[in-house]
């Protein structure tokens, strides 16, 4: 007699990794948006908190493996800034689930980044360089392994990438793309222009901008 095919007998299917949450905590509109247009790219899910209580309820989810956080918002003398400092510290073997990486302002950064280096906390200054930026998070979101390995992509790799996803998006006008407005090759001259800016600062500074979140 044959064996009556049951619901048991059929194959697991596969776990799905859950999408990996990135938490903005940015007031000003223009720069949430492009920060979040600019992670939501790479496929991760990224929501932008414009206040104090509106990242309280976020971080009370624990959806989320990263922050970033203005320091302007943030102070440096603030109880959030210890609580933060506090979850950012946590090692992987203590269970750490999230890291944070400070944006620190252009033209009031020399307040808040010796606090930070001081306090060991990665961060970056603004205006960043987008491949470095990108960079700078995937090695955060490794640490708390929400991703399986950083990005690594040259500066041509990275346009070459870009415009390609671009040309994909064109066989089809029923559907308008994230990529058409969120990298324009305007958008990416003047992120090369800030590379070079930024470089030279570094070089007058004698300082790495991107911080150590290692120390």
């Amino acid at each position: 007699m044959p064996t009556l095919y049951t619901s048991e007998m059929a194959p697991s299917p596969n776990p799905v990794s859950p999408q990996v949450g990135i938490l903005v905590f940015e007031d000003d509109p223009y720069s949430g948006t492009a920060l979040k247009q600019m992670l939501d790219s790479e496929g991760w899910r990224v929501r932008v908190a414009q206040d104090l209580k509106m990242l309280q309820t976020e971080l009370k989810t624990g959806e989320y493996s990263l922050l970033i956080a203005n320091i302007a918002m943030v102070g440096i003398d603030s109880p959030l800034f210890h609580v933060l400092r506090e979850l950012a510290t946590v090692s992987v073997e203590e269970g750490a689930r999230l890291r944070v990486l400070f944006v620190v302002p252009e033209m009031s950064g020399s307040q808040f980044v010796q606090v930070i280096e001081e306090a060991r906390l990665p961060y970056v200054l603004r205006p960043f360089h987008l491949h470095d930026f990108l960079e700078k998070v995937s090695d955060l979101l490794v640490e708390v392994k929400a991703i399986e390995g950083p990005l690594r992509m040259t500066r041509y790799e990275f346009g070459a990438a870009r415009k390609k996803k671009k040309a994909a998006t064109k066989t089809n006008s029923m559907f308008a793309s994230r990529e058409s407005y969120s990298y324009t090759e305007e958008e990416l001259a003047e992120y090369e222009q800030q590379e070079a800016q930024t470089s030279l600062l570094r070089k007058n500074k004698n300082r790495n901008n991107l911080g150590n979140s290692r120390g």
